[in-house]
């Protein structure tokens, strides 16, 4: 049985179409890939999450970040990693970190997007020579690596009553899957799937990934449509109505736990 759901709060909703996009290095001009803020503000100080859109073709010049960056591939092929590595293209669902200090290349096969998140900007782009070491270490993950847990392995997907149904897969990135404590997770949805995503967390956002997420808004009067790139979050305790029509992928950052519920 579902634990007392907390009561619903103001969900914010920013749909893919809707993104403002501008130049991610101002000094490179249209060269640049370009990069669309989806929450808190990656040029100024603070926490912050937005897309990266690059063209098929790019690649970037050896080049270092004064801040450490999360990224999850939505769309195309990236590689990112040292400049002298073979390309390793990761597909949509990918995920990576890159250390700040450390000397990378990043390219692009294809029209590609990620999601992109950091801890503490302004996010800046600099030259090797700045380079510093701070026993960091990048991490690339393929799509076709990740662990995808089940209810049986995890509290925080609840079990079907319905054997044969499909349940919502987790996987935990990084991390501590612990009350107050941040945290990112994909969570996978199968197709045809109806339910909630149950949180008390303080903060908690999510991006779609892959596929088509309905959200029912907080009047419960309408639906909304995101396709990968959208986003939606919410303050405090929230429960958020949401179906699938096909297998489907989203980002979830929160500091504290959530729970992933099937309409049985």
């Amino acid at each position: 049985m579902l634990a007392e759901e907390p009561s619903a709060q103001k969900t914010h909703v920013l749909l893919a179409s809707d993104v403002q996009w501008q130049s991610l290095n101002p000094n490179r001009g249209d060269a640049a890939p370009k990069a669309g803020t989806l929450w808190g503000d990656q040029t100024e100080d603070g926490a912050s999450g937005f897309l990266v859109k690059f063209v098929d073709g790019f690649a970037s010049p050896p080049h270092i970040h004064n801040i450490t960056y999360r990224g999850v591939v939505i769309a195309g092929g990236l590689h990112n990693d040292d400049p002298d590595a073979e390309p390793m293209w990761m597909p949509a669902g990918s995920y990576w970190t890159q250390p700040l200090g450390e000397v990378h290349i990043t390219a692009a096969r294809g029209d590609s997007v990620a999601y992109v998140e950091i801890q503490e900007g302004p996010y800046l782009v600099q030259p090797p020579s700045e380079a510093f070491d701070t026993g960091e270490r990048p991490v690339n993950v393929d799509a076709s690596n990740l662990v995808w847990l089940k209810a049986s392995d995890t509290s925080w997907i609840e079990p079907t009553k319905t054997v044969s149904k499909s349940e919502p897969e987790i996987t935990f990135l990084w991390g501590q899957p612990a009350a107050d404590q941040v945290s990112g997770t994909l969570v996978k949805l199968p197709a045809g799937f109806t339910g909630k995503i149950i949180t008390t967390a303080s903060t908690f956002r999510v991006v779609v990934i892959r596929g088509h997420l309905s959200l029912g808004l907080d009047d419960k009067n309408e639906i909304a449509s995101l396709v990968p790139g959208s986003y939606f979050g919410s303050e405090g305790g929230a429960t958020h109505e949401i179906s699938a029509d096909e297998e489907t992928i989203v980002y979830v950052r929160t500091n504290g736990t959530f729970r992933v519920a099937a309409k049985d």
